[in-house]
């Protein structure tokens, strides 16, 4: 699962909101979930987002990776790397 903090004020937030329904295309077994930092605060704070867009990995529940910024390619890469982990397990 991939968690998107973002906020709807936020520029780069909205840059990566195609490239991220792109990646949910191309990942289908992948989940992706957009949460927006001013309406769940408390989700936020208990991930400890402090810059935004910040995308959370998550597999069984516990966070295996993260990437603050709008950094499509590493955020790509580490999608792809945890996806192959799981196939080959």
């Amino acid at each position: 699962m991939v968690i998107d903090f973002s906020a709807s004020w936020c520029g780069p937030c909205k840059f990566m909101e195609p490239v991220l329904n792109g990646m949910a295309a191309k990942f289908t077994e992948v989940q992706f979930v957009k949460l927006d930092v001013d309406e769940l605060p408390d989700v936020a704070q208990e991930f400890g987002v402090q810059g935004m867009p910040t995308f959370v990995l998550l597999k069984k529940g516990k966070e295996v990776d993260r990437v603050v910024g709008a950094q499509k390619n590493d955020l790509e890469k580490k999608i792809g790397k945890h996806r192959d982990l799981v196939a080959a397990t």
